[in-house]
């Protein structure tokens, strides 16, 4: 199977978000399609499948022009997709959600679930998806539920699998699982279309790289000699800095401090287990670990959205165990949530609005009951700018960003006031190289005016480049402690690693 895109131009008023794109992408093999946050390359997808309509330009299957109205036509003609966003109805089991659409029936048109369950397993057979057909969806890990979103495709008999930014929410285990996965698609003659920002996943998984910039294809690159320097001065058009340049801290007096905090579920499930530290002003403490070891919870502690069980909470030896979140965030406080969807915005909510939600009620930005809607639209200008939010106006609805632009809309709001205070949870999920880069800064600078920062990421590459001290969670409780460096290569990288997979560090 041959696809073919040529010419491919989509404009948004005076925005062009796709301006005459050509790609081609064959059966057996895995193009990644690489670029900044608002390239292009979701516009672009969506006009593959279906979910939107070019204004010039032609796609072609195997030579024949096509025309796609909806994702329905796409999906006849053989192409499939996997949103960044799970396309998942909660309370339905794996089977409901993949045939949800094109149920199997027997007799008087009743659903044959039994049939779904069969069909089920033998796409998950063949590429070793392992999953089971029965379990409900809520109950399953971001992983699993991903790997549902794909039989979901295969069982519609997809040639072509779109995978839009498909890492951005999977713990490392979980990537390599995938990428397993895709490879056995692609072995089994799939033709594989791979949009992400990640160089390294990119380099290593890849059979072609296009990169677009600005809406643009600027260039391709061989990831058997590409590097992923070349790629990040391709995606930004200038070089850039890939790790994160900070000297040796000089922290001052504890910000925050935990002392023996545990916290139990009404069940009676231990989530955190005697937690007790302190980042103190001027450093940047990382907390590293595998999701699903009480990272959660404790961030839901820190910012006040969990009670605690046992032990204390306090900023700048001030107990704020029973605080509100709002008089944590009047404290000096800042938060950003790990899931900038469910926690970090509210889509439908204007850029302007989503840039106040933690300060709207401020003098400010308010006059009684009323918001000034003059000094809030002047702030989120100005924040949208400080932080490359790429937006045509303020004034749009969250839910149009690119995902990592919305997770630039909730840093902003963070770090555009005076805090003591910077709690990160995955703070560059979602996240372009060039983007990081930015924020990276931005973090290294709030610690160098004071600010106690603490990090909390799956990507251990982002914990070594950040921290001054490591701590590693495992099993609801902190298992290890290391110093970090601004020197190269001074974290054991090894020790790190047995910590986050519940050994003890060696003496």
């Amino acid at each position: 199977m041959l696809v073919e895109l040529e010419g491919i131009t989509k404009r948004f008023g005076s925005f062009t978000a796709n301006d005459r794109i050509d790609l081609t992408l064959r059966s057996g093999e895995i193009v990644c399609l690489l670029g900044e946050n608002g390239a292009g390359k979701t516009t672009l997808m969506n006009i593959l499948y279906g979910l939107s309509r070019a204004d010039e330009g032609v796609i072609k299957i195997d030579g024949k022009p096509v025309t796609f109205d909806s994702p329905k036509d796409a999906i006849k003609a053989g192409i499939g997709m996997v949103h960044q966003h799970f396309m998942l109805v909660p309370v339905f089991t794996v089977a409901e959600n993949v045939v949800l659409g094109e149920e199997p029936v027997r007799g008087l048109d009743r659903l044959d679930l039994k049939s779904a369950r069969q069909r089920v397993e033998a796409i998950s057979r063949q590429f070793g998806l392992s999953i089971n057909p029965d379990a409900v969806v809520e109950d399953l890990p971001v992983g699993v539920q991903q790997r549902v979103e794909i039989v979901k495709i295969l069982y519609r008999n997809a040639e072509v699998l779109i995978f839009d930014e498909p890492t951005a929410v999977l713990t490392p285990q979980e990537v390599d699982e995938f990428f397993t996965i895709v490879r056995t698609m692609r072995e089994q003659g799939k033709a594989i279309l791979f949009i992400t920002h990640k160089l390294r996943e990119v380099l290593e998984l890849a059979d072609r790289i296009d990169v677009l910039r600005l809406g643009k294809l600027v260039g391709h690159a061989d990831p058997k000699t590409a590097d992923t320097r070349e790629l990040a001065a391709l995606m930004v058009g200038r070089p850039v800095e890939l790790t994160a340049a900070r000297s040796i801290a000089a922290p001052k007096q504890p910000a925050l401090r935990l002392e023996d905090v545990s916290v139990r579920e009404p069940k009676g499930e231990l989530l955190l287990d005697r937690i007790g530290f302190e980042v103190r002003a001027g450093e940047i403490v990382g907390i590293a670990g595998v999701q699903g070891n009480g990272q959660t919870e404790l961030i839901e502690v820190i910012a006040g959205l969990r009670e605690v069980t046992s032990g204390r909470v306090l900023m700048a030896e001030k107990d704020v165990t029973s605080m509100s979140p709002r008089q944590r965030h009047k404290l000096g406080l800042a938060h950003v949530p790990e899931d900038r969807q469910r926690f970090g915005i509210v889509p439908p909510f204007m850029i302007t609005e989503n840039m106040v939600l933690d300060c709207y009620y401020e003098p400010q930005f308010s006059w009684g009951p009323m918001l000034r809607w003059d000094h809030a639209n002047i702030a989120a200008c100005e924040r949208a700018e400080d932080f490359d939010v790429r937006t045509s106006s303020v004034f749009a609805p969250a839910r149009t960003l690119s995902g990592g632009n919305q997770q630039k809309v909730v840093l902003a709001r963070g770090m555009s006031r005076p805090i003591s205070v910077f709690l990160a949870a995955q703070p560059t999920r979602g996240v372009d190289v060039g983007s990081i880069e930015y924020i990276h800064k931005r973090i290294v600078e709030a610690r160098d005016h004071g600010v106690a920062v603490l990090i909390i990421s799956t990507e251990l590459d982002e914990i070594l480049a950040l921290s001054d001290r490591i701590l590693v969670m495992y099993d609801g409780r902190i298992t290890a402690e290391f110093e970090g460096s601004s020197a190269e290569g001074a974290v054991d990288i090894a020790a790190v690693g047995v910590a986050m997979g519940g050994g003890a560090p060696a003496a």
